[in-house]
């Protein structure tokens, strides 16, 4: 049998592991994925460094104009305010002249009608009664509430005295003598003063911190009626009391 030889060569296995001193492409992109990391992880510092900036700068614009809102507001409120206390100082000038005119007017219709009325014939007040610029008052002599004071008054063909000029209101300080009813309450509206004619109260006599209603005490109940006080010095000596209270009183009528 014939032999047959192989020759077979060893082939020594190549190392696959990477040089550590391989300068080849590999190693110059790893160097270029490393910069690209950097500049990124620097982006994002500046970025996020940017946008704390930002938000610092947000919130002061923000806070910078709710202040100015809050300080405008306030001053918006403090207008308006403003305007509408003048407004209602300048209404209520314009009501309190508006109501002296209507009680000098009607003062000046009452005397005028008085004139017309003595010019056609010549008039005198009955036995008892007292004339004064052509008005007629009487001095009651007995004493009881409000409302009967002035039931006695209509009895007679008057009412109870309506007091309507400084003259008059010195006259009858000087004829009362004593405490007496006069024609003025506020029994339809606590705080709103009406004479018997139904005009309202405009020239004013009232003592020193009066009327005040009884002060809330209960022993003096609602004053709703008034009195004129001669024994006080002085033009201002009215004064509120109880419209059941016992006191005399003033009549008037024309002749």
């Amino acid at each position: 049998m014939e032999e047959i030889y192989a020759n077979v060569e060893y082939v020594k296995p190549v190392d696959s592991r990477p040089l550590t001193n391989q300068t080849g492409p590999r190693s110059s992109e790893r160097r270029f994925h490393g910069a690209v990391v950097l500049c990124l992880g620097l982006l994002s510092v500046f970025l996020l460094a940017g946008l704390i900036g930002l938000g610092v700068h947000y919130y002061d614009v923000v806070r910078g104009l709710t202040e100015e809102r809050d300080l405008l507001n306030a001053n918006l409120t403090e207008t308006t305010e403003e305007l509408h206390q003048q407004n209602s100082d300048v209404i209520r000038g314009l009501t309190e002249e508006r109501d002296l005119l209507n009680a000098n007017l009607t003062e000046t219709t009452k005397k005028l009608h008085q004139l017309q009325s003595l010019s056609k014939q010549k008039k005198t007040c009955p036995a008892g009664w007292t004339m004064f610029n052509y008005t007629c008052y009487l001095i009651s002599t007995k004493s009881d509430s409000w409302e009967n004071g002035r039931q006695d008054c209509r009895g007679r063909g008057g009412d109870l005295v309506v007091i309507d000029s400084h003259e008059e209101q010195d006259f009858l300080t000087c004829i009362a003598k004593q405490t007496r009813w006069i024609g003025l309450n506020d029994r339809e509206k606590e705080g709103t003063w009406k004479w018997t004619d139904g005009t309202l109260l405009t020239q004013k006599y009232w003592e020193k911190e009066q009327p005040d209603n009884g002060g809330g005490d209960p022993r003096w109940g609602e004053e709703d009626c008034v009195t004129i006080r001669p024994e006080k010095t002085g033009p201002n000596n009215w004064n509120d009391l109880s419209c059941d209270a016992s006191e005399k009183w003033i009549c008037e009528k024309m002749p």
